[in-house]
């Protein structure tokens, strides 16, 4: 009896339903859940429902849904969408990377380093609120709506809407029709754990999908006759595919949003579910299947959304007003609320915008003082300005109140061996604009790198640095001995253990974020011993070098590449003079001298997958000639290594000795699948004592060394490994890394 009830329910609905919908003055109304990457369904069925002709009246969201639906209520048109979604790199959204450009020097090292960070504050380690501030994602929503930022009321969009957020402090639904409608919809898909929560009206706000995940009843109190309502939020999965905490957790927060769902479903008048389960919130990657399922599940539901077309309509068939996004703009003045221990100058000059500026450079000046981390937040919309072409921008920052940091890194080599990293960075030590960093690195070989750095950007800035290396290696006499001592002790290779301690007073100027001038003192403890030779002290290890040295240098360094590890595109550059002035008693011979080194590098790419990148570097010693220990050693693989050391594939570290050298350098690199890298490397030198006064350096190369090698970059940094040959040698050595190289 009550299935009988029920389905005389259901028919007598859908002739309701019937005769409404033959009334032009029929109002209809679209409800989108939320779902985060199966959001992207929704696109699917927008398509649709322009292509049949379909008006909508009024459009409703959450989280993704809001996204699309404010999208599609400001003008854009399904197909427009499509083309939007397919051009954004999800990627970089979800996981606020900035490009490498974006940073100056010592914010590039932070991010080349440590593979994980955390705030650190009076002694406590917190967990970041969020995986990501959002910002990319408030730059392109902000972009894509600037056609109607002027519209404050959501109701006068060219289609009315609203989206729905959540107050985490009272847990409850707050519904958002009026105010910025960017940062509306950011709140509304401000996802837990991934985006941090938006501040609205002195409101936190998170995704919305957390207390109304389909605002059905909200849409219905607009009016509106009829809905269509798309469903893509997940349902409960078995046991099976719980496998993971955050399975369990997902699961746990959809026993509200599926128990709701059981009475709003009955009230959806075409209520469409695209069969997507098989992917999740940030199946970002699959959005052209999952747009394409969208679609098919509105033409499923083809004949209930063609009883919905008017018959005066002319809306059939008839694309949305075209909206051109524009390329650049116009900003007449500049409004900043919020800086405290930041001035308005050092905000202007990370900006660096131009009157006139294009949305890729004004991207370019949000992400340089974004990329400092001295702010949680930096929300911004442009306002016509009165009487004149263009806009003032208006833009409010939240200053970060973490000002201490805890971070980490490991790391193998075939040079230092295994070690992990652990640092503590402190902002405004001393003056609101420095940073102080302290790398303390454990492992077979103990060292630690001390930076301070008072930030003055574009002017000139003060820096301290200190560090200390240690490492323990057979390597070529010749960079401790004379030809004749070689010849008579019938030595090659000598086991030595090499300390080095340098510190240095710098100042330092930026001409970009990418070039600098540094100009600064240096002192240089550096010390040879081994236990293979014998010392007249038996207990004592002999020793080659223990000398302090006293120097003044310059370094002038351009980096364009956008990967250190693996570049795609860029140029660099560095050079660096110094001048050695001073040398403690040991070394008994000595007199001034002076190292003079520059390397050189350009990255292009020929496709997606395969990029080349070819470097040159040169150095040479001018003056006093006896100083060995500071010679260049070519040999080995690696990014960071002291002194005048210089990679080498085909030989091993430290292996080729000369006051001078030239070498050149060839990578190609394919990415066979992502983060995947296959290598294939060439490398060719001459090195000896005085090649620029012989000669030598403008001849066919003395040495060459071939290597393929295949790498994996991961959240810790490339994990590598390189077989490399040389010919001279006609021998092999294999080189092998785990992690950022510090």
């Amino acid at each position: 009896m009550k299935y009988i009830l029920m389905s005389i329910l259901v028919f007598v609905c859908f002739e309701g339903f019937s005769q409404d919908i033959e009334n032009d003055d029929v109002k209809v109304g679209l409800v989108l859940s939320g779902g985060g990457a199966k959001g992207l369904a929704h696109i699917g069925v927008l398509k649709v429902i322009d292509s049949l002709g379909v008006k909508i009246d009024y459009v409703a969201g959450t989280s993704m849904g809001a996204i699309i639906g404010a999208l599609y209520a400001s003008g854009y048109s399904g197909n427009q969408l499509d083309s939007i979604f397919k051009e954004v790199n999800f990627d970089n959204i979800i996981n606020d990377n900035l490009p490498r450009a974006s940073k100056v020097f010592y914010e590039r090292d932070n991010d080349e380093k440590y593979a994980i960070k955390l705030p650190f504050n009076d002694f406590k380690i917190k967990l970041p609120s969020a995986l990501s501030r959002g910002q990319n994602t408030y730059n392109l929503l902000s972009r894509l709506t600037l056609h109607v930022n002027e519209i404050k009321n959501f109701n006068e969009l060219p289609i009315p809407f609203f989206c729905i957020a959540a107050n985490i402090e009272t847990g409850k639904a707050v519904i958002l029709d009026k105010g910025n409608l960017a940062q509306s919809v950011m709140a509304s898909g401000a996802l837990p754990s991934i985006f941090q929560p938006v501040v609205i009206n002195d409101q936190v706000l998170t995704d919305g999908g957390v207390v109304n995940n389909y605002p059905i009843d909200e849409l219905r109190a607009k009016g509106m006759d009829v809905i269509i309502g798309v469903d893509v939020q997940d349902g409960l999965v078995n046991r099976e595919k719980l496998v993971s905490a955050p399975d369990v957790l997902l699961q746990i927060n959809n026993f509200k949003t599926i128990r709701d769902m059981k009475l709003k479903i009955p009230k959806t008048d075409i209520y469409i579910k695209p069969d997507i389960k098989e992917f999740n919130v940030v199946s970002f990657g699959e959005g052209f299947k999952i747009i394409e399922i969208g679609k098919q599940a509105a033409l499923n539901n083809a004949e209930a959304l063609q009883a919905l077309i008017k018959k005066d309509s002319k809306e059939k068939n008839k694309p949305k007003v075209k909206i051109q996004v524009q390329d650049s703009i116009v900003i007449n003045r500049i409004s900043i609320e919020g800086e405290k221990n930041y001035t308005r100058a050092y905000v202007l000059g990370k900006l660096k915008l131009a009157k006139k500026v294009s949305y890729k450079d004004f991207d370019k000046g949000v992400n340089s003082l974004v990329a400092t981390n001295n702010f949680d937040s930096f929300q911004y919309e442009f306002k016509k300005t009165k009487g004149k072409d263009g806009y003032d921008l208006f833009a409010t920052l939240v200053e970060t109140k973490n000002s201490a940091f805890l971070k980490a890194g490991i790391h193998f080599d075939d040079l230092y061996k295994s070690a992990i990293l652990v640092n503590l960075t402190k902002k405004h030590l001393l003056f609101d604009n420095d940073v102080a960093s302290l790398d303390l690195i454990l492992g077979d070989n103990v060292r630690y790198n001390f930076e301070y750095l008072i930030d003055k950007g574009f002017y000139w800035s003060v820096g301290v640095k200190s560090r200390y290396h240690q490492f323990h290696k057979n390597i070529s006499a010749q960079l401790l001995l004379e030809d004749d001592q070689i010849t008579i002790g019938g030595l090659n290779k000598i086991d030595v253990k090499l300390q080095d301690q340098t510190n240095q007073f710098y100042v330092q100027t930026l001409f970009r974020k990418d070039f600098a001038l540094s100009l600064g003192a240096e002192h240089k403890r550096l010390e040879f011993k081994s236990e293979t030779i014998l010392s007249t002290d038996p207990d004592e290890k002999y020793t080659f070098e223990n000398t302090d040295y006293l120097s003044v240098f310059s370094n002038l360094k351009l980096d364009t590449y956008d990967n250190k590890y693996f570049p795609k595109r860029g140029f660099y550059f560095n050079s660096d003079i110094h001048l050695y002035l001073y040398a403690s008693r040991f070394n008994e011979n000595f007199e001034r001298f002076s190292i003079a080194k520059a390397d050189i590098g350009s990255a292009f790419s020929v496709s997606d997958k395969l990029a080349f990148n070819f470097q040159s570097g040169v150095g040479f010693k001018l003056g006093d000639r006896s100083t060995q220990a500071l010679d260049f050693a070519l040999g080995g693989y690696g990014n960071n290594l002291i002194n005048n050391f210089v990679p080498f594939l085909g030989y091993d570290f430290i292996s080729l000795i000369g006051n001078s050298y030239v070498k050149a350098h060839a990578v190609a690199d394919y990415e066979i699948f992502k983060n995947h890298h296959i290598t294939l490397e060439g490398n060719w030198a001459n090195v000896d004592d005085n090649i620029f006064e012989t000669g030598e350096w403008f001849t066919l190369p003395d040495y060459r060394g071939y290597a393929l090698g295949y790498a994996i970059n991961t959240f810790i940094g490339p994990i590598q490994g390189k077989f490399s040959y040389s010919p001279e040698q006609r021998s092999s050595i294999w080189f092998f890394n785990i992690g950022f190289w510090f």
